[in-house]
């Protein structure tokens, strides 16, 4: 459903489909992930929170892509996790960020504040790639 309402949200507001598909999509289609994540956090239990933001990371990164690789050769339309500079950076930079932060155990207004700064940075960064 929420694939199919790509073409005409890219043909009415003329966003590229890279930005749609890299931003967009992932945090709307796991709203109800971050929803309970967000409310876990706010009853102070921040192992849980961490805990289904870093398992959902790691299902789409370590299962997800290597299945639609493999299926995409099974279906003749190879598709392949060759990343451009500017890709590989963000996930670099997101995954030693997301460490950080992590790091210490804790967590803070501050650390969620940058989080959501890198993360607007990287949407800009998207958004405006050709």
């Amino acid at each position: 459903l929420l694939v199919a309402a790509v073409e005409p949200v890219i043909a009415a507001t003329g966003i590229s489909e890279f930005f749609l598909g890299v931003m967009l999509i992932p945090l709307v289609g796991n709203v109800a992930e971050h929803f309970v994540a967000v409310q876990v956090a706010a009853d102070n239990k921040m192992d849980l929170s961490l805990g289904i933001a870093y398992g959902s990371s790691l299902q789409i990164a370590l299962l997800v892509a290597p299945l639609l690789v493999f299926g995409s050769l099974a279906l003749g339309q190879p598709m392949t996790l060759v990343f451009n500079m500017y890709e590989l950076i963000a996930l670099v930079g997101a995954a030693l960020i997301s460490s950080l932060i992590a790091a210490d155990g804790e967590s803070n207004w501050l650390e969620g504040a940058q989080l959501l700064v890198v993360y607007i940075a990287l949407g800009l960064g998207f958004f405006f790639l050709p």
